[in-house]
């Protein structure tokens, strides 16, 4: 049995856990799931005896507890030196840390009016003018890393190969796919990639299969 857990939310609705998760299954780390429901009667009791901030997602290793979303790919790159989950060339890497930082920090209105939802198609809707705002920023952080690092290495990622980056803008590709918001060309080919991961088809099919719904 493996020595590390990850404490999840639902894997329909839970965009912050999707992203830990998608990094250590990248890393070929073992670990255990333990899913907590979201908005149920005890979900914040539970929650509260695996996380001291009292949210989704930690990662426990032994005694360690490690919460929150990117310092837990932080800690599963650390555990996996040899995955590449952060660039190599330092200039690339100063720029996946830059654009996985933006992504942990910002784009509140994409996150508001197009919550993750793997359970339900919803083309059309969610589309405010400062979510566009959100949506062109970050196609424009795409298109840069794609540009200047990732079609050089000669991957379909935003660095080449796969890394944490990639893992930090997974759950916007589920929204960006769920909401049917119109992207370019180039924005597309990389979310078809992404959704191409053997990783992420896992991860929707148990996402659809989970017997929970609500309105995230």
């Amino acid at each position: 049995m493996s020595d590390l857990t990850l404490v999840m939310g639902n894997k329909a609705y839970s965009s912050w856990s999707l992203r830990p998760w998608l990094a250590l299954k990248q890393a070929g780390l073992a670990f255990a799931e333990t899913v907590i429901p979201l908005r149920q009667p005890d979900t914040a009791a539970r929650i509260a005896e695996h996380s001291p901030s009292g949210r989704v997602p930690s990662l426990i290793h032994g005694g360690l507890t490690v919460w929150d979303s990117l310092a837990i790919c932080e800690y599963v790159a650390e555990l996996a030196p040899d995955a590449g989950l952060w660039p190599a060339d330092r200039a690339a890497r100063a720029v996946a840390r830059a654009v996985s930082a933006e992504m942990h920090s910002g784009f509140v209105s994409l996150r508001t009016t197009m919550p993750m939802n793997l359970k339900s198609d919803r083309k059309g809707q969610g589309l405010t003018e400062t979510t566009a705002a959100d949506i062109t920023r970050i196609e424009a952080l795409w298109a840069d890393a794609r540009t200047r690092f990732g079609i050089p290495a000669g991957g379909p990622f935003l660095f080449g190969a796969f890394t944490i980056a990639d893992a930090m803008f997974a759950p916007v590709v589920t929204r960006l796919e769920t909401y049917g918001a119109p992207v370019s060309p180039e924005s597309r080919a990389y979310m078809d990639a992404v959704l191409a991961l053997p990783a992420m088809r896992e991860w929707i099919v148990a996402a659809k299969a989970e017997p929970w719904e609500f309105e995230p």
